[in-house]
């Protein structure tokens, strides 16, 4: 799968230059809007399978986490570990905005005028805990929303294991469906590459590689603050789980790819799942701290959010104190929450964060021509992001297993269901 992901990232590339170059704008906005459609095929596949996938699994797990005190432990470590890399990321962002200053001269002619289609009114902390709170599991599921199902999914893993023996079939029932998921989820997988394909193509084609030259230092220092992320993801990863954190980043190697391709940490999280547990993550603790890090650990969406709120500061001339950097920092430490596993979901906070500091919600027209682009790479991190997290709480829970050497207990792996 890793290999047939390269090539058809590669092909993808190849195909979209080639018609960018050759074909008319008309087109080349044909072609792209017809190989959009396997792409879009791909994710509401994903979408399909995510919310019925999060509530067997983590519901299951913490029904076998073996008691209130383990949960609320488990709750507290992954809790700790996602608001130090929250604002680990926001700082990165800050930092490398403001040594590199990629808005500095920047030419704004035109771009400021982009009015993209976002939702940008403000989100509050009240608005933000009350919307945690699922009104309904049905309305959630329906809709996607993550953060609630894992909400919903708690209380019912909890319930069941407090219940114990006398909501054995319930338990029962629910990890068949699990079973069931994963087995689903291996067939949508499968055109992963197609949609692979797809994604890329569609965007080289309407914007060819030559986009980037233009964009070339707001691109590049984002991507090396990216960089300089990952190497911190990776010291802190290293710290706890030693040698043992280069063979993960190996292991996650292919919805690494996927998030790459499609800008979608959702598009990846299934594949994450199984990668995750087939490195000997238990089950319990990756399906608990990978669905709620796609609501509160994001890390590279989060460090595009401080990053771009001063690129198109410095863009607009609009200058900013080392106060009012801290006080956007703190503010997107909340806001950024909200942020969901989608692609462009980072724009809604940035749009929503801009007139705080008085500049116009449309000046995020500075940063659309590239965004997809950048999507690509702050995505990627997302799952670096949570997969170290989620190996991290494993080590500290004692149910981190190397599938070579140790016999994982069948009641932390649903990976049986695969074979």
């Amino acid at each position: 799968m890793f290999w047939a992901l390269i090539g058809a990232l590669v092909l993808g590339i190849a195909v979209g230059a080639g018609v960018y170059t050759a074909a008319t704008p008309e087109q080349a906005t044909a072609f792209a809007d017809g190989v959009k459609i396997l792409s879009d095929i791909f994710l509401r596949l994903i979408k399909m399978i995510v919310a019925p996938l999060i509530l067997t699994t983590l519901s299951v797990g913490i029904a076998h986490i073996g008691g209130g005190g383990a949960l609320g432990r488990i709750g507290f470590r992954t809790m700790a570990w996602f608001i130090t890399a929250s604002f680990v990321s926001l700082g990165i962002g800050l930092v490398m905005a403001n040594v590199l200053h990629p808005g500095i001269g920047f030419d704004t002619t035109g771009l400021g005028a982009a009015k993209p289609e976002l939702a940008t009114g403000s989100l509050t902390f009240k608005e933000f805990i009350t919307h945690v709170v699922p009104t309904s599991i049905i309305d959630a599921m329906a809709r996607n929303e993550v953060l609630q199902i894992v909400v919903f999914s708690i209380f019912l893993g909890a319930a069941l294991q407090a219940l114990g023996p006398q909501a054995q079939k319930v338990t029962d029932l629910l990890e068949q469906g699990a079973f069931v998921m994963l087995k689903i989820t291996g067939y949508v997988m499968v055109l992963a590459p197609v949609a692979v394909f797809a994604a890329i193509a569609n965007v080289v084609a309407l914007k060819g590689l030559g986009v980037l030259t233009d964009y070339a230092r707001l691109v590049g220092s984002f991507y090396l603050g990216v960089g300089v992320l990952w190497i911190v993801l990776i010291a802190a990863g290293f710290v706890v789980l030693r040698g043992r954190v280069f063979p993960l980043i190996a292991a996650v190697r292919e919805p690494l790819l996927i998030a790459f391709s499609t800008a979608s940490s959702e598009a990846a999280l299934p594949k994450l799942l199984e990668r995750l547990e087939r490195f000997g993550v238990a089950n319990r603790v990756a399906s608990f701290v990978v669905p709620l890090g796609y609501s509160f650990n994001l890390d590279g969406s989060m460090m595009y959010c401080t990053f771009a709120v001063l690129f198109i500061a410095q863009a607009l001339g609009v200058e900013m104190t080392a106060a009012q950097q801290i006080i956007l920092l703190l503010m997107l430490m909340v806001t950024s929450k909200g942020i969901a596993g989608v692609p462009r979901a980072s724009l809604v906070v940035i749009a929503a964060t801009l007139p705080t500091f008085n500049m116009p919600a449309e000046a995020i027209g500075l940063v659309l021509a590239v965004d997809a682009f950048m999507d690509m790479g702050r995505t990627a991190t997302n799952v670096i992001g949570n997969s170290i997290a989620s190996a991290v709480v494993a080590k500290w829970e004692g149910v981190l297993y190397d599938p070579k050497t140790d016999q994982i207990p069948v009641a932390e792996t649903l990976d049986n269901a695969r074979s």
